[in-house]
């Protein structure tokens, strides 16, 4: 088994941090330090920071995060404002995806790192939806134009849903997630982002239950269709 999966089936760091953790050399296999693609066979003593890696936690942890704006959506110790600090949960959890800084609602965290890896993969098309408001009005031209795809880091967005909420607000659901998506559309099509807000994860939707800067653990109900939509490949 590759390296960064047995690590991350533990439940204990997503994929995409163990291999951070590899790159900088923290993680070793039978005490050879080892690089990305290594395996694990059975019987290897694999260790972080000479340390052996905590078996799966006993049970699984699936929170949501009403998100405010300033808390970073990483496990960086060091970043002041950092996501993981701000929630100080007892045990070690992790973000699934990313909300930049200056956006707040809805994220998911957990320490099922299988369940990040099937919420990460872009062929899987999970639906986010977020309400946007920019610094003029949304004319039926944007609405078309960012709908249709707009080009953005040298690529054209994948068509999408996009409905006008108000003047100058408007609603709209991604099947992708490029590193600043919604914020670098608007500013090609000439407008600026003033808020930007995230409330549906797949089956997931952000009420008035959660307050901004406020988590709670999900329902059994949400968790099941969650559950069920990952293991299907539903389009969310």
């Amino acid at each position: 088994m590759l390296i960064n999966k047995y690590i991350s089936e533990t439940g204990y760091w997503s994929r995409r941090e163990t291999n951070r953790r590899i790159t900088a050399g923290r993680i070793t296999i039978n005490g050879k330090v080892c690089v990305k693609g290594d395996t694990v066979q059975p019987g290897d003593i694999v260790l972080m920071d000479g340390e052996s890696i905590p078996e799966r936690n006993p049970e699984s942890v699936y929170i949501i995060l009403n998100k405010p704006v300033g808390i970073t959506c990483t496990a960086a110790e060091h970043v002041e404002g950092n996501i993981i600090q701000y929630i100080n949960y007892p045990s070690r959890i992790f973000a699934v995806g990313r909300l930049d800084k200056a956006s707040e609602g809805l994220i998911l965290l957990t320490n099922n790192g299988n369940i990040v890896n099937k919420m990460m993969r872009s062929e899987h098309h999970h639906e986010k939806e977020y309400l946007v408001m920019v610094d003029k009005p949304v004319t039926d031209e944007f609405i078309s134009s960012m709908s249709q795809g707009v080009e953005i880091l040298n690529v054209v967005t994948k068509p999408c849903e996009v409905y006008r909420q108000s003047e100058n607000v408007f609603r709209i659901i991604l099947t992708q997630g490029l590193n600043l998506q919604i914020r670098r559309m608007c500013k090609a099509l000439g407008y600026r982002v003033l808020k930007l807000e995230r409330i549906r994860i797949m089956n997931v939707i952000l009420d008035e239950r959660l307050k901004r800067g406020e988590w709670r653990h999900l329902d059994h109900q949400e968790l099941g269709l969650l559950m069920s939509q990952l293991d299907d490949g539903s389009m969310g």
